[in-house]
Parts: structure tokens; C-alpha cells; sequence
């Protein structure tokens, strides 16, 4: 879908276009004002530990929850004023399972095919070309609950796209799945995007899922605390990352920065130093503080690192999401 301007070339109108959404639930603030736009084609990710806001934001997306105020917009399309249209470009993986365990592969997807209005022998060709492209074809007799989790998603998925989205939220679309597993499901995912464009939504607490998409918006405490590329918000971390264990951390955190002008972040015990060329730091560090340094590591930026940047915290730290 375009929208065109007189006298102005076309402008694509983004798949998802989310302004200042707001959302609390008595006293507590589950989204604080959160804006982003998603391109059509995009892979985008919803990255943050439990409490950020993801599961509010995905509801919201999803038309299961209304906003307190901002809004949302699915290919131009207010999922306040027009949820049953914008409903239409949808399609829906939640984090708990939404297969009948007890009908097979082929009919969970005959019956949620009904739901979006197709029929007859048209839904059964879509349907077995659904489970074929999956590598489920095999199993279409069998009952949903004999598959394997990683197999169990794939028929997720395979009934989500069964009526043609054009955007696919998935709401931490490989939890509970093994490494391997979860590299299929991530190539089932630009698969689709190459062979059909569709726009992915996701959101997600692993580092390694976020990384694979093009970009990340990292959520905290109902913010939106970065947004990029992968690599672009990598980049935006001050060099390598020192990670120094001591008995005294506030001491040395001083020290450091008399010796070396160095600025370092407290951070579960130790001290958390961003420096260009860390690697050939660390020996003027142990020669410098041999009788308080009891570990020094270094590595390359992360998305975790990224985290700890904007928020001055770990990302497993967090309280827990709950209702959010």
C-alpha cells in the first residue's frame, strides 16, 4: 500500500507505526510513551527482560488490549478506529500455544482458515501447500500434540500465514525451544521474508534472536531506550568492554580514574569500563592493581552491553514482567 503526493514522489506507508502509546495498569506504568515505526519488508525486534513492556505492547498490537493514550497503525489502518480491517493484514504467534492439540496438523489449520472467511476446496489446496512449505506434509493426518516443540511452532506458523498477512507479530516466538530448533525457525523467518516480504514483529529476552534482525528496539521499564541496527547500536557503546572483579570496587573505581582518567560503572560487584583497544589496556591494569584486581575479562560490544549503557543495569536484572 502507498500513499501518494501531489507533486512529491510515493512514500511507503510503514506496516506498523506505533506514536506515544501509554499504558498502566493501577499505579504501575507498563508503557511510558513509546513510539517506533517498522518498514514494510522489515524484520524487527522487541528486545527486553521481563518487565520492559513487552507483553503489554504485543497485546496492544495484537487488538487484545486497548491503549491508555498514543496510538497504533497497521499499513495506515488506527487498530483503534478500524481494529477489524487492520485485523485482516494480521497474523498472530503467541508465546502459549494456540494449536488444538487434539485435531491434526491439516485441521488446524482447515478451522482457522474458516475463521478468516475461506471455503471449500480452495482452503484445502492453501492449507496443504501451508503444511508442505513447513515440511509437514507427512504429518498432516496426525494429532498436533504427537510433533515436537520446534515442529508445534512451525504448524504456528504455518497457520498464522495460512490467510496471506502482510505484517506477523510473534510474541517470543522460539521460548521453549532447543538451539537447533530455533535456528530453523529463524530461517523459516527470512525465508518468508524473501520469498513473500512479509513484515516480522517479534519480540524477545534473547540476545541472539534480536541480532539476526535488521533492527532492535530495546525496551525497559516501558521505554524505549534504543533503537537501530544490530550493529549500529553495537557501535554505539565507547569501544571494548572491561569486566574487573575486586574487593573494593568503589575504591577502585577512584583509582582507576586518577591512574588513567578512566570512567567506570559499579555493576553486581565489580566495575564495567568501556575503553577503544581494551585488549591492550589490561596489562597496564593488572601491573597498575595487582593486589585488587581478582579477574579482568575483556570482549567486543553486545546488545547486552548496549542495555547496560542506556539503563546503568544487567539485563537479567530487571523485576519480573507480570501483567506487562
Amino acid at each position: 500500500m502507498r500513499t501518494a503526493v501531489i507533486g512529491a514522489p510515493a512514500l511507503e506507508v510503514p506496516a506498523l507505526e506505533v506514536e506515544g502509546l501509554r499504558r498502566s495498569f493501577g499505579e504501575r506504568v507498563a508503557l511510558a510513551g513509546v513510539s517506533f515505526r517498522v518498514r514494510q519488508g522489515e524484520t524487527f525486534a522487541l528486545l527486553g527482560p521481563n518487565g520492559g513492556g513487552k507483553t503489554t505492547l504485543f497485546r496492544i498490537l495484537a487488538t487484545l488490549l486497548r491503549p491508555d493514550g498514543g496510538s497504533a497503525r497497521v499499513f495506515g489502518l488506527s487498530l483503534a478506529e478500524s481494529p477489524a480491517e487492520a485485523r485482516r493484514r494480521l497474523g498472530v504467534v503467541f508465546q502459549q500455544p494456540g494449536i488444538d492439540p487434539k485435531l491434526t496438523c491439516l485441521e488446524n489449520l482447515i478451522h482457522h482458515g474458516r475463521l478468516f472467511g475461506m471455503r471449500g476446496a480452495a482452503l484445502r489446496a492453501a492449507a496443504a501447500a501451508q503444511l508442505e512449505r513447513f515440511g509437514l506434509a507427512a504429518r498432516a493426518g496426525e494429532l498436533a500434540e504427537t510433533l515436537s516443540g520446534g515442529m508445534q511452532r512451525r504448524l504456528e506458523l504455518a497457520k498464522a500465514l495460512l490467510p496471506g498477512p502482510d505484517l506477523l507479530l510473534l510474541d517470543e516466538p522460539t521460548a521453549g525451544l532447543d538451539p537447533a530448533a530455533r535456528l530453523d525457525f529463524g530461517a523459516e523467518l527470512e525465508r518468508l521474508r524473501r520469498e513473500r516480504g512479509t513484515t516480522v514483529v517479534l519480540t524477545t529476552h534473547l540476545m541472539e534472536e534480536a541480532e539476526r534482525c535488521d533492527r532492535v528496539g530495546i525496551l525497559h521499564e516501558g521505554r524505549l531506550v534504543a533503537l537501530g541496527s544490530p550493529e549500529e547500536l553495537k557501535g554505539s557503546v565507547g569501544g571494548e568492554v572491561i569486566l574487573i572483579q575486586t574487593g573494593d570496587p568503589a575504591a577502585l573505581r577512584e583509582r582507576l580514574r586518577e591512574r588513567f582518567g578512566w570512567e567506570s560503572l559499579l555493576l553486581d560487584g565489580g566495575l564495567r569500563v568501556e575503553r577503544p583497544g581494551a585488549h591492550a589496556l589490561l596489562p597496564q591494569v593488572i601491573e597498575a592493581f595487582a593486589a585488587e584486581v581478582r579477574s579482568i575479562t575483556f570482549g567486543r560490544p553486545t546488545l547486552e552491553d548496549v542495555f547496560v549503557r542506556r539503563t546503568g543495569r544487567r539485563f537479567d536484572a530487571s523485576p519480573k514482567e507480570g501483567a506487562a
